[in-house]
């Protein structure tokens, strides 16, 4: 059995120009989840749309040049490839979805990290 979703699993949220370099995306999927696209260093990828430490939309923050995303509300920072907590305020660390960018088009897939994995990963006292 593949640890790889399947093709079915994927949805197609935006062209991949539009997530320009150093950028974030806010999209949605189809049952209204709220998705984070970045564009960090020409990899594009995907996190949860919310704040997990106040519900602020992550698309209005700040995609920093370490790769880390700035919670433009109170300046939690969140590890775009991990989703770990970087900076508090947040504790809690932040999904990251499966990313495959087929042509021109972006597509997300189910999360490979949740806030139960990502949390026994997550980087302490930073």
């Amino acid at each position: 059995m593949s640890d790889l979703a399947s093709p079915s699993t994927f949805t197609d949220v935006a062209a991949a120009r539009d997530v320009a370099p150093g950028k974030l995306l806010g999209v949605k999927l189809g049952d209204g989840t709220r998705i984070c696209l970045y564009n960090h260093l020409g990899t594009i990828g995907a996190v949860a749309g919310m704040c997990t430490h106040a519900e602020y939309p992550m698309d209005s923050g700040t995609l920093r040049g370490d790769g880390t995303i700035e919670c433009g509300w109170h300046g939690a920072r969140f590890d775009c490839r991990t989703g770990a907590v970087c900076r508090p305020p947040a504790v809690d660390p932040l999904p990251v979805y499966e990313v495959r960018v087929e042509g021109d088009r972006v597509l997300v897939g189910p999360p490979v990290t949740t806030l139960d994995s990502a949390f026994d990963g997550r980087e302490q006292g930073t």
